[in-house]
């Protein structure tokens, strides 16, 4: 039997299966990207795919401390469609 990779939500802080999270990426040229595959370089963070598990994640700053960078109102319009299931392109 398979070992299955568990991460932590950086907002309600539950352990679940990687396959069920987003890893959110700041890339080493600063851009903040949602990685689909979870192996894009850079500094990651991992959320559920629930909306109000965003929604505390930025109102708390959870994930400006774990991608130690600032969360720009474009970055959060694009993780916030990401995660509603929208589209896929970086913002910096």
């Amino acid at each position: 039997m398979k070992k299955v990779p568990m991460r932590m939500c950086v907002a309600c802080r539950e352990m679940k299966p990687k396959k069920e999270l987003i890893r959110v990426v700041r890339t080493p040229e600063g851009e903040i990207v949602a990685d689909e595959t979870g192996r894009k370089n850079g500094r990651g963070a991992y959320l559920c795919r629930a909306e109000a598990c965003f929604n505390k994640a930025v109102k708390t700053k959870a994930l400006e401390r774990a991608l130690e960078h600032p969360l720009s109102e474009e970055a959060a319009a694009y993780l916030r469609q990401v995660i509603t299931g929208g589209g896929n392109e970086a913002v910096q």
